[in-house]
């Protein structure tokens, strides 16, 4: 299952980020911040379970992010551009 798992939260990021790099979907859509948190959540979980200590510190930083970028986007806080 750990196989199953690490794949798919990997495949929800991963196609996020492809689709994001395409100008196919938007990085501050509720889409893209889904995808990430439910990808990077799987993936973290996973770690946490399997002892993968730094594998859970990259996958869980990108959770944390992803929630936060949420609650923000609910709260209608849009993400400024970097030097903004």
């Amino acid at each position: 299952m750990s196989l199953t798992v690490q794949m798919t939260g990997s495949v929800l990021i991963l196609l996020a980020f492809l689709l994001a790099q395409a100008g196919r979907m938007d990085p501050a859509a509720w889409s893209y911040l889904w995808l990430n948190l439910a990808g990077s959540a799987l993936t973290a979980g996973d770690a946490l379970h399997e002892k993968q200590w730094g594998f859970l510190l990259l996958e869980g930083a990108w959770m944390i992010v992803s929630a936060v970028s949420l609650i923000n986007k609910a709260r209608g806080r849009t993400p400024r551009a970097p030097g903004h």
